[in-house]
């Protein structure tokens, strides 16, 4: 892991991303490219020319100097940071930064979820999930200490998901990590019997890393719902993250059925690994 992208709008959720960030880059001496992107309103850009540019040049220099103020954080001390700031917020840009930076990782804070208000409906961290080709965390709280010692990754093992096994499998082959493959059982129309399970669980590693000495190491839970499932085992095993798989641009939507990967990543209080599928 040689870099690490981390958008910063300023708020305090910014901040523990950002902290997030550091603790990684100090332990895999990594970079942080600090990522500000500039709203510029609709006013501004229906000014004629001269005016946008001397409009535009004053606000740039306004958030440079927010920006390297924000960035004088005792956390930072010893770390290799780049700041950038875009001139539009469009969070699609993200993934073009790391693209042309060759970054291997986006670092996000998110607010959680409220009652019925959900941190990816409309976020901009959905926004940058969606079009990221890279893995993004997604951090809730401000850091103590950021271990990926035990990751779970919940799967329901369909083809569609090889592709983000194999990235999370190299990602945190490269931290470390000791990787719990789950498979949650649910009541309904989605329940599989132990055969039909073993069965799915044993084509997908095939598929996957080309034999099967994984499968006796895959758990298999039984719960009322996929996210229960989830979010019970990753707490009674002692997990540091969850890792889930996601679509692309059609949105944050479905690594099992529905929106279960939206509900895991809204409620668990653990950092939530990203995977893209293609």
């Amino acid at each position: 892991m040689k870099k690490i992208i981390v958008p910063v709008d300023f708020s305090d959720h910014s901040n523990y991303a950002l902290e997030s960030a550091a603790i990684l880059a100090k332990k895999y001496d990594a970079e942080i490219l600090a990522l500000h992107m500039l709203e510029i309103s609709e006013t501004i850009l229906t000014k004629d020319e001269a005016d946008l540019q001397s409009e535009a040049v004053f606000f740039l220099k306004l958030a440079e100097k927010r920006f390297n103020e924000f960035l004088e954080q005792d956390y930072l001390k010893g770390v290799n940071v780049t700041p950038i700031v875009k001139h539009f917020k469009v969070f699609s840009e993200v993934n073009d930064v790391a693209k042309e930076h060759g970054a291997d990782l986006i670092v996000m804070g998110s607010h959680g979820s409220s009652g019925l208000k959900e941190i990816f409906i409309g976020s901009n961290t959905e926004k940058v999930v969606r079009h990221a080709e890279i893995p993004v965390i997604v951090v809730k709280t401000k850091p103590t200490t950021l271990s990926f010692d035990n990751v779970v990754f919940a799967s329901d093992f369909s083809e569609s998901t090889v592709t983000p096994y194999i990235n999370a499998t190299k990602l945190f082959k490269k931290l470390g990590s000791n990787l719990h493959l789950i498979y949650i059982n649910t009541p309904g129309d989605n329940f599989n019997s132990t055969s039909e399970t073993e069965k799915i669980v044993a084509n997908f590693l095939q598929k996957a890393d080309g034999n099967l000495d994984k499968l006796s190491e895959v758990k298999y839970v039984s719960d009322y719902t996929v996210e229960k499932g989830v979010l019970n085992y990753a707490n009674v095993s002692g997990a540091d993250a969850i890792a889930v798989a996601t679509h692309g641009r059609t949105g944050f939507t479905h690594f099992l059925s529905g929106s279960i990967s939206e509900d895991i990543a809204n409620h668990a209080s653990l950092p939530v690994i990203t995977f893209r599928i293609k």
